[in-house]
């Protein structure tokens, strides 16, 4: 095996990064055993020269490609000039980048963090408060859906309504409660004098790319209204043009109260976003909530040209035209295989394509071989969350691949 090096660090070889990786890192993820070294645009190489076709991105993150020119220029200036600041004081990049964002969601404030889960629980923070004073103390209860994913830390694990993802944590914090989607009846059942907010992805990720039809979400929304409270939009992995729009909320022409995002905002530096309108907007005061390293510069300055790289590439019409393309070919993946593919869907570049029995690891081992990257949701569903660049000739390609892998097991 040969070394592995990186500027002004040891060398060290393959086996000894796995056997260091054994020793002296957690065990929270199952990781395959391949080590990444390089990065451009759509590929991947490994510590053994291989290229990768990158079907995951970091699981949505590196929207613009891996090293696009303009981020890496753009964190390479930064680094030379400012990466951190106290938020006690201003930066020259953080209210920019809050001006674009909320110019391109439809909100009107954003708070700043470095992660989904941290933006999520800025969501939640905001929801309670606004709920104590607009209706009291006892309104605090957020409603979230079976099947959704919303984090890891206590609170948004708890929103998170998947027993697998809770159970090795109880107990977990009260205020939380679980509807089914698509069942407006027991929505609104639910709704009480202590419902301060209803919480959803447009797309379940996590539990197999599962969208929300465009019904239901519009029904959310004039509940909320009706009830007079707060609708909230996780839009951590739908979001940033992945579905081609900038939210995939904004495809349902539904606006939320508050949006939160983070995976592709910075293509790779750690950055959340929790954005908001109206009354919820103004909710926190200064001392209610706070991030040490939320919207630094550095993190502000990656983010700003990921959105000029995706305005100035057009690459939201990509993953609009570039998604259709690759469903289309998926679908005609499902009929020449009806029987073993159960469905194809999504939108834009978010794609799950189910199985209709429990092959899902065993083709991405396939794929893996092929030097092709996705991700397995459970034993049935494969999600694809490629770079928002990719092109049509590579979609074709995974399509071939999933063929051939398929065609060998029939």
């Amino acid at each position: 095996m040969s070394a592995i090096t990186s500027n002004n660090r040891e060398s060290v070889d393959f086996q000894t990064i796995l056997s260091w990786d054994k020793k002296y890192v957690m065990g929270t993820y199952g990781r395959q055993p391949i080590v990444f070294v390089r990065g451009e645009g759509q590929y991947l190489w490994d510590s053994e020269g291989e290229r990768y076709l990158d079907f995951l991105a970091g699981i949505a993150v590196c929207g613009v490609g891996h090293c696009n020119p303009r981020v890496t220029e753009a964190i390479q200036d930064q680094a030379a000039t400012l990466c951190h600041v106290s938020n006690l004081f201003h930066n020259a990049l953080q209210a920019p980048l809050a001006k674009k964002l909320t110019e391109l969601s439809g909100m009107e404030k954003a708070f700043f963090q470095n992660s989904g889960a941290e933006a999520n629980e800025c969501a939640i923070k905001i929801a309670r408060k606004w709920g104590k004073h607009a209706k009291g103390g006892e309104c605090n209860e957020i409603i979230t859906f079976y099947g959704s994913f919303h984090g890891r830390t206590l609170a948004t694990v708890t929103a998170t309504a998947q027993p697998k993802y809770q159970e090795p944590f109880a107990p977990l914090p009260a205020g939380f409660r679980y509807c089914h989607v698509g069942d407006m009846k027991e929505l609104d059942g639910m709704i009480s004098e202590r419902t301060c907010a209803v919480m959803i992805e447009p797309i379940q990720g996590e539990s197999g790319v599962m969208p929300i039809p465009a019904d239901f979400l519009h029904a959310i929304r004039a509940l909320c209204d009706e009830s007079g409270i707060l609708m909230i939009c996780d839009e951590v992995q739908t979001g940033i043009g992945r579905t081609g729009r900038f939210l995939a909320s904004q495809i349902s022409g539904v606006t939320p109260d508050i949006v939160t995002l983070a995976k592709g905002v910075a293509n790779g530096a750690p950055m959340g976003v929790c954005m908001a309108k109206g009354d919820a907007a103004n909710t926190l005061a200064p001392g209610d909530h706070g991030s040490t390293f939320g919207g630094q510069p550095l993190a502000c300055a990656a983010a700003l040209a990921t959105l000029e790289a995706i305005e100035a590439d057009d690459l939201m019409s990509n993953a609009a035209e570039v998604g259709y393309h690759f469903q289309g070919a998926l679908n005609g993946l499902r009929q020449s295989h009806p029987e073993m593919i159960a469905d194809v869907r999504g939108m834009g570049l978010m794609v799950g394509l189910e199985f209709t029995s429990p092959i899902a690891k065993d083709v991405l081992a396939g794929l893996l071989k092929r030097r092709i990257i996705v991700n397995a949701i459970g034993d049935t569903v494969l999600r694809f969350l490629p770079p928002l660049i990719v092109t049509k000739e590579n979609c074709d390609q995974v399509v071939q691949a999933v063929e051939d892998i398929l065609s060998s097991m029939s």
